[in-house]
C-alpha cells in the first residue's frame, strides 16, 4: 500500500508516494490558480504515470494522503477570504485595531496600520459581562445579538466570530451567543473565540479567532472540494491536513481550526527536517526551502524545531502554537528590477507559475532568478522536470540583457548580481533565525531542499561561514515527503493566572487530565490511523514583575509527585536560565497558561533504505557553465550516486526535479542512503562573495 504526501506551492504542487518498503516516487505538477485541487487532481495522474499505472488504480492501493496546503495562507496575503462580522462584548469592540498599542516601527510617526479584517461598522457590541474569575456581572441580552444578525444579513456577511470578555474563563455565554447566530444565520461559518483560543489576552484571542473566521469557509470550500475530486477519482480512504504546528488534523479538524492551516505547506518541510535529524545523526539543522515564490527557513536544535505562539502573517496576529518559520519573498520566481540609482533588487514579486519565468516560454518576459541560473548555464534546458518544461534560453538571456542594459554591464555580470543579491538576502534571513534565537549560525549544519535551493546553497553557506550542507535526495519535494513522517496533533490550553506557591498539585492534575482526555478522544476519532497517543506538557510562566511569559517544557515531570510544584517552579527557573543567562529563585513565580498536546503517532511511518555501494563514478556529461570563468563542469546523475562516492567541485548534480552546484573547493560525500554531505570550500569563491544592493 501507498502513502502519498502532496504540497502546493506558488509555482509547483510537488508530490511523493511511498510504498511499503519504502521505495520513494515523485512527481511536480504546475499549481493551479485559483483552484489547487484541479492541479492535484492532475499532479496524481502524473504521480500514477511514474508508477506505470493509472490514478485509480493508484488511488485503491492508497492507504493515506497528507496535504499540505497555502488555502489559508493565501486567503491572508491577498485578503481574499470571508467577509467577516465579529460579535464583542459591549466596550471591546476596537480591539483588534488597537491592538497591543505598539507598532512595529515605534518611531514612525507616519507608519500606516495595518488594515483589520473586519470594518468597524461589522465589529457590534453584545450586552453581557464575565469577569476574569467567571463570574457574571451582566447577564446575556439575547436580543442585542438578534439586532447585530440582522444588520449582518442585510450586509451579506457570510461568517461570524464570536470574541467576549473573558469567555476563556467561562463559555456559557459565548456558547449561546454562536447558537442564536447558527440559528438566524445557518449558512454561515460561526466560531467562538472559547474554541479557538480559549486563554487570557484578549487582543491575541480575537485577533486569532476572526482569523479563524477569515479563512475558514475559503478553507472549508477548498477541502469539500478535495474531498469530492478524491472520491471522484476512486479514493477513498483518509485524508490528514499539516497543521501549522507540524502535526496532521482530518479535514473535518482543519475546516473548524482554519487558522491552523496558516502555514500548512511550510511545516511539512520542517517534519522533514526532524526526519533528517534522525536519520543523519545531525541535531542541530537550519532547514532552508527554497520554492518558486519564496524561502522558509527555520531552526532545529537537538532535532526538534522552535515553537512560537506570537505569529503574525501580513501584520495580522495568529496566536495558536506553530512552528518557528521565517518566510522571505526569495524563490526562483522572483523577479530582478533596477529601481532609482541604480540599485539591483530582486524579490519580494514572483513570477509564480503562470507566466513564470521568461525561460518558461509561457509569456514572462521579466528577468527572475531562474532566468539568471539559465543564462549562466546551470540548468539542462532540454530536462526540466523530465523534459516537461524546456527552458527557452534565448528568452532567459532577453530578460537578463534588460536588466544589464539598466545596469550598464555585461549579461553575465547581470545574471552574477541577480544571484549576488538573492543569495545575500537569504543568507541574511538565515541569519536572523539563528540570532533571534541566541544562537550561532556557523554551529549548524544546513538542510537544503525545494526545487531551486541546490543552485543557491553552497553560496549561501560562504556567505554563513557554514562548513556543511546536507541536500537530501527528496530534496525537491521534501516538504512533502517530510509530511509522511509527522503525526495526528491537537494542541489544548487553560489560562490559569496564579502564583506557583498558592497552587495546588491536584487543580494542575485535573486540568492535565481534562485535555488530555479531549485530545485522545479526538485522536481515537480518527480511527485506526495512530498505534499508541503521545502527551506533551507545558506551562506558560513569568516571574511577577514581568509582563511577558515564557513557555516551560515539562519533559521530565513526575505527575503524580508530591513534590510536582516544586519541580514545577524548578524547571521555570531552570528555562529563564537557558534563555536570559539568570534566574531569580526569591521571587514570585505566576504561572498563566496550562498547555497540553496529545500526539497520535501513525502507524505508518516512511524509512530511508540502506543503498548498496556502486563501483567508480563517472559524469554523464559536461556542461559550459560560468563558476567564476567559464568551464567545461562535469555533470552527475543523482541516480547514479552510490555510498561512498565522493564529487569534488567545481561539478553540476542533478536529477529530473533538482539541480546541486558544487562550487571549487567544495566536496560532496554520498551517505549510505544516497543524500549528499557537502563540505563547503573555504578557498571557494563563489556567487554571493561580492556584496551588491540587497532589498
Amino acid at each position: 500500500m501507498y502513502r502519498i504526501g502532496i504540497d502546493i506551492g506558488g509555482t509547483f504542487t510537488d508530490l511523493v508516494a511511498v510504498d511499503g518498503v519504502g521505495q520513494v516516487t515523485i512527481a511536480k505538477h504546475p499549481t493551479s490558480l485559483p483552484d489547487q485541487s484541479v492541479g492535484l487532481a492532475e499532479g496524481l495522474v502524473a504521480l500514477a504515470e511514474e508508477l506505470g499505472t493509472t490514478r485509480a488504480e493508484l488511488l485503491a492501493q492508497t492507504a493515506l494522503i497528507i496535504h499540505g496546503t497555502t488555502t489559508a495562507t493565501n486567503a491572508l496575503l491577498e485578503r481574499k477570504g470571508a467577509k467577516v462580522a465579529m460579535l464583542t462584548t459591549d466596550g471591546f469592540r476596537d480591539v483588534i485595531e488597537q491592538r497591543e498599542g505598539l507598532k512595529p516601527d515605534r518611531y514612525n510617526v507616519r507608519m500606516t496600520p495595518d488594515p483589520v479584517l473586519v470594518p468597524r461598522s461589522l465589529r457590534l457590541p453584545v450586552e453581557e459581562r464575565i469577569r476574569y474569575d467567571g463570574t457574571q456581572e451582566v447577564a446575556l441580552n439575547e436580543d442585542s445579538v438578534r439586532d447585530a444578525v440582522q444588520t449582518f444579513k442585510s450586509e451579506g456577511v457570510n461568517s461570524v466570530a464570536v470574541c467576549l470578555a473573558h469567555s476563556y474563563a467561562d463559555p456559557t455565554n459565548e456558547r449561546r451567543v454562536g447558537e442564536i447566530v447558527a440559528a438566524e444565520m445557518p449558512e454561515a461559518y460561526v466560531c467562538l473565540s472559547s474554541d479557538v483560543l480559549p486563554q487570557i489576552k484578549e487582543f491575541e484571542r480575537f485577533s486569532t479567532t476572526v482569523v479563524n473566521a477569515f479563512v475558514g469557509p475559503i478553507l472549508s470550500t477548498y477541502m469539500n472540494r478535495l474531498r469530492a475530486r478524491l472520491n471522484e477519482a476512486g479514493y477513498g480512504g483518509d485524508v490528514l491536513i499539516m497543521h501549522s504546528h507540524g502535526g496532521l488534523a482530518t479535514i473535518d479538524d482543519s475546516i473548524d481550526l482554519g487558522a491552523g492551516c496558516v502555514l500548512s505547506g511550510p511545516a511539512g518541510g520542517i517534519a522533514g527536517g526532524k526526519f533528517a535529524a534522525e536519520l543523519t545523526g545531525i541535531r542541530d539543522l537550519i532547514t532552508f526551502d527554497m520554492g518558486g515564490t519564496s524561502s522558509d527557513i527555520a531552526l532545529l536544535d537537538d532535532g526538534e524545531p522552535c515553537f512560537s505562539s506570537d505569529r503574525a502573517v501580513e501584520g495580522t496576529r495568529v496566536a495558536l502554537p506553530s512552528i518557528d518559520i521565517h518566510s522571505i519573498g526569495s524563490g526562483g520566481g522572483s523577479i530582478a528590477s533596477v529601481e532609482i540609482g541604480g540599485i539591483l533588487k530582486v524579490g519580494p514579486e514572483s513570477a509564480g507559475s503562470d507566466p513564470g519565468p521568461a525561460c518558461y516560454s509561457r509569456g514572462g518576459t521579466q528577468a527572475t532568478t531562474t532566468d539568471a541560473n539559465v543564462v549562466l548555464g546551470y540548468y539542462d534546458a532540454d530536462n526540466f522536470l523530465g523534459g516537461q518544461i524546456k527552458f527557452g534560453g534565448d528568452a532567459a538571456r532577453k530578460a537578463v540583457a534588460d536588466i544589464a542594459s539598466e545596469l550598464d554591464v555585461e549579461v553575465v555580470d547581470a545574471a552574477e548580481g541577480i544571484l549576488r543579491v538573492i543569495n545575500t538576502q537569504m543568507a541574511e534571513g538565515i541569519r536572523i533565525v539563528a540570532v533571534r534565537a541566541g544562537s550561532d549560525p556557523r554551529k549548524y549544519a544546513l538542510l537544503s531542499f525545494g526545487g531551486a535551493a541546490g543552485l543557491h546553497i553552497t553560496d549561501i553557506a560562504r556567505i554563513l561561514d557554514a562548513k556543511r550542507v546536507i541536500i537530501p535526495r527528496q530534496a525537491a519535494v521534501l516538504s512533502a515527503y517530510g509530511m509522511l513522517a509527522t503525526d495526528l496533533r491537537h494542541d489544548y490550553v487553560r489560562t490559569c493566572v496564579k502564583d506557583i506557591r498558592s497552587m495546588q498539585a491536584g487543580e494542575l492534575r485535573e486540568m492535565f487530565a481534562e485535555m488530555e482526555a479531549e485530545g485522545r478522544e479526538r485522536v481515537t476519532a480518527a480511527g485506526d490511523l495512530a498505534e499508541r497517543a503521545e502527551i506533551i506538557r507545558t506551562l506558560d510562566m513569568r516571574y511577577g514583575e514581568q509582563i511577558f511569559e515564557i513557555n516551560v517544557p515539562l519533559r521530565d515531570l513526575e505527575l503524580q509527585s508530591d513534590d510536582l510544584i516544586e519541580q514545577v517552579a524548578r524547571a521555570f527557573h531552570e528555562r529563564h536560565e537557558e534563555l536570559y543567562t539568570y534566574h531569580s529563585p526569591e521571587q514570585e513565580v505566576v504561572l498563566v497558561n496550562v498547555r497540553c498536546s496529545v500526539v497520535g503517532v501513525l502507524s505508518l511511518m516512511p524509512h530511508e533504505p540502506v543503498l548498496p555501494s556502486g563501483g567508480d563514478l563517472e559524469p554523464r556529461g559536461l556542461r559550459h557553465a560560468y563558476v567564476g570563468e567559464w568551464r567545461d563542469v562535469p555533470v552527475y546523475a543523482m541516480d547514479d550516486l552510490a555510498p561512498n562516492h565522493r564529487i569534488a567541485g567545481p561539478a553540476i548534480v542533478e536529477s529530473r526535479t533538482t539541480t546541486i552546484l558544487l562550487r571549487p573547493g567544495d566536496h560532496a560525500n554520498v551517505t549510505a542512503t544516497g543524500w549528499l554531505d557537502i563540505e563547503v570550500g573555504e578557498a571557494a569563491t563563489g556567487i554571493g562573495q561580492v556584496g551588491l544592493a540587497a532589498e
